[in-house]
């Protein structure tokens, strides 16, 4: 039977579940390690669910004792290997003189059906042995029945007549699948229950583990089956001893058949009919068999001296025996590919199993096939210990990390938290080392159920006294509810703006500060949450009608500015270079004037029209002003979709009046000097250069100036 992971388990606290909302105070524990007890919060009923550990440990005693049961995956399966050092080649007897004639002729069909299974080779004691009263139709392996579609009363009905009406061994795999479906359906269900209370506003700690009466039935029918099963294996015991007393008779019966003084093959007719009756008989005790079987083959080596086989009849069989085993020998070597070390010494034991049926070999061969199995059985056997070593590092190292973990919430335990913040924040940590711990395999089997009761009660101690610091701040809460109510009111004056993006930044103010503030009273929690998720939710459902309403704009605009740049593409400006230019600034204003496109295109258009239009610039003879006036117009329109853009242009337009002053008074003293220059014999010279100095500064000052205007008309230094 599968053992419950604990590690796959929700971790319990002693209280129930643990939730990320304010207030909360339950954590969620592994379980299958031990008897775990789950209570809920609320006052009243207490309920205390008790896990199956008995169940477990008869089924761990069952799997160490019992020699047809699963293996389990512990270290104890190491010590199962096959020692083929200590197994020697089989004694093999000589070939002798001819048998008389009558056995020739009468019992030679007879005799080579038999002789395969005369002999076997000596096998180490731990080698289980294989049910030899199996029949074909036990052999047949049938697929599972797939019990996932019944509910569960269903599986509880199903599984009552499974443990009444069949046999405690044929069912140990439906019982165990029908246990671990309906303990999920019970999950699911609990889960559920909880999500939906959750959902609909309440509180972990309000939330109420419920048993199902289901759950009770399961737990008798288990032990039923438990007791049913115990009986049949005392059963199968004493008919194994039951079994060796027989074998042991057989094999006198055998030794006596070489002082009978009848013809041989009447004897050899008598030695078939034993060797039936012992192949017929079932499986011994693990302990008697190597002892069984060594006066067994000694008691066949006696009497192949006796009737004296005849040679020709026996290197035939021989031959068999050689084939039967190179192919066992073809199996064993096959299952060094086997990716399951554990799978493949599974099968091993068969094959041992099996070898030991065959009888004996030409004498030429017995070294040289038994040193070939003997080799795959020491590779099989080798990666067999490796695996389980392997399995021994990893469960020390998940020991180690599991002892860390351990230490974190102990250190948690031992700071000072004085906050339902420091609470939350504290609680959420050790949720998330609970995760941690669920990822983790097994620790060494010593020490798996320590380091897990210690896990759990460092997780109690600190979920006890959460609860605790809960219950003695309600004064607290009630003052929280007040300021929570504050927000709601704060929020319902602001869910009909249409001040988006402001609105939304407020809101959002407002959702952060209510998840500052500390739970309230269980019974006003659900209602101020709701008044308050409803505000919000008004507004920001609005804000995103509003903006979807955009997209099909947002592919009109693109469309017309699609058709503006176009025509600045094809504008040819001839010799009409004024009406040129009236027409660029009028398919600037234009386009000014179109809304947004969509952001995937807005740079793509961007860059088209500013290309479209500098080329257009260049084209015209114009004045050098009149084309930085109308690029920087072009300039201005791009940056109107930046929304940090109102801050370069505010300093770019101080900058043009700090320009400007500073080139009128380059003019007033520029101005000034002409009177010096008259004196001067180059004045005219350099009064000429100062004058063009002059009327280029009145120009830039134009320039500049109807810069600022464009600027001002713009509304981006706002």
């Amino acid at each position: 039977m599968t053992k419950e992971d604990p590690e796959d388990a929700v971790l319990y606290g002693r209280n129930g579940a643990i939730n990320d909302a304010a207030g909360t105070e339950k954590a969620e524990m592994p379980e299958g390690e031990d008897e775990v007890e789950e209570k809920t919060a609320g006052e009243g009923e207490e309920i205390v669910v008790e896990k199956e550990e008995k169940i477990e440990r008869e089924e761990r005693e069952e799997k160490e004792t019992g020699g047809q049961e699963e293996m389990e995956v512990e270290m104890e399966a190491e010590d199962e290997d096959v020692d083929v050092d200590k197994e020697e080649p089989e004694p093999e007897p000589e070939p002798e003189s001819e048998v008389k004639e009558e056995v020739a002729s009468a019992g030679r069909d007879d005799t080579r059906e038999n002789i395969s299974s005369h002999m076997a080779d000596q096998v180490p004691e731990n080698v289980q042995d294989r049910t030899e009263d199996s029949t074909d139709l036990d052999d047949i392996e049938l697929p599972p029945v797939d019990y996932s579609g019944l509910s569960k009363t269903d599986l509880v009905e199903t599984l009552a007549l499974i443990i009444d009406n069949r046999p405690p061994s044929e069912i140990k795999d439906d019982v165990e699948r029908i246990k671990t479906l309906f303990y999920k359906k019970l999950k699911h269900e609990s889960e559920e229950r909880k999500a939906k209370f959750l959902d609909g506003g309440g509180k972990i700690e309000d939330f109420k583990i419920l048993v199902d009466p289901l759950d009770y039935r399961v737990k008798e029918l288990l032990s039923k089956y438990r007791d049913k099963r115990n009986d049949f294996n005392k059963i199968q015991e004493a008919e194994k001893y039951e079994n060796l007393k027989k074998k042991y008779d057989i094999i006198d019966r055998i030794k006596d058949l070489v002082n009978r003084e009848e013809s041989i093959n009447k004897t050899f007719h008598e030695f078939r009919n034993l060797q039936n009756e012992w192949h017929s008989i079932g499986v011994v005790p693990q302990s008697s068999l190597k002892d069984l079987w060594d006066n067994y083959h000694h008691s066949v080596e006696i009497f192949y001296d006796y009737i004296k086989i005849n040679k020709e009849l026996r290197d035939l069989d021989l031959k068999k025996n050689l084939e039967a085993k190179v192919l066992i020998c073809e199996k064993a070597e096959e299952l060094l590919l086997e990716p399951n070390p554990v799978n493949a010494f599974r099968i091993l034991q068969e094959l041992h199993n099996q070898w030991r049926e065959i009888g004996p070999v030409p004498q030429e061969s017995k070294n040289e096939i038994w040193e070939r199995f003997r080799e795959a059985t020491s590779q099989i056997n080798k990666r067999h210990h490796e695996y389980f070593e392997k399995q021994k590092d990893e469960q020390r190292r998940n020991l180690e990390a599991k002892i860390a973990l351990c230490e974190e919430v102990e250190a948690i335990n031992l700071m000072e938290i004085t906050s339902y913040k420091d609470f939350d924040e504290r609680a959420e940590k050790i949720v998330s080392l609970q995760k941690m711990w669920r990822t983790l395999g097994f620790a060494p089997k010593k020490q798996n159920n320590k380091v897990y009761q210690r896990f759990r009660e460092a997780c109690d101690t600190f979920f006890e006294r959460k609860r605790s610091f809960y219950a003695d701040n309600k004064e607290t809460q009630l003052n929280n509810l007040q300021l929570k109510n504050e927000l709601c009111i704060q929020a319902e004056a602001l869910q009909d703006s249409t001040d988006w993006k402001t609105t939304a930044d407020a809101l959002i103010q407002l959702q952060k500060k209510w998840k500052e503030i500390g739970p309230v009273p269980r019974k006003q929690s659900e209602k101020v949450w709701r008044r308050f998720r409803k505000a919000c939710d008004h507004f920001f459902n609005r804000k995103s009608e509003f903006f979807a309403n955009l997209d099909t704009s947002y592919e009109d605009n693109l469309a017309a500015k699609i058709a503006i740049i176009e025509e600045l593409e094809k504008l040819d400006p001839g010799t009409d270079v004024h009406g040129a230019f009236e027409r660029l600034k009028e398919l600037q204003r234009k386009f000014t004037e179109i809304g947004f496109v969509p952001f995937s295109k807005k740079e793509e258009i961007t860059n088209r029209y500013r290309n479209a239009l500098n080329r257009q610039f260049d084209k015209l003879k114009i004045a050098d002003e009149d084309k930085s006036i109308l690029k920087y117009r072009t300039k201005l329109d791009n940056l109107k979709a930046n929304p940090k853009a109102s801050r370069k242009i505010r300093n770019e337009r101080d900058k043009f009046f700090t320009k400007i002053k500073q080139l009128e008074n380059d003019i007033v003293l520029w101005e000034n000097n002409i009177g010096f220059f008259a004196k001067s014999p180059n004045a005219d010279t350099m009064i000429k250069e100062v004058r063009e100095k002059i009327e280029n500064a009145r120009r830039l000052i134009k320039t500049l100036e109807e810069k600022v205007k464009l600027i001002d008309l713009s509304g981006l230094d706002d």
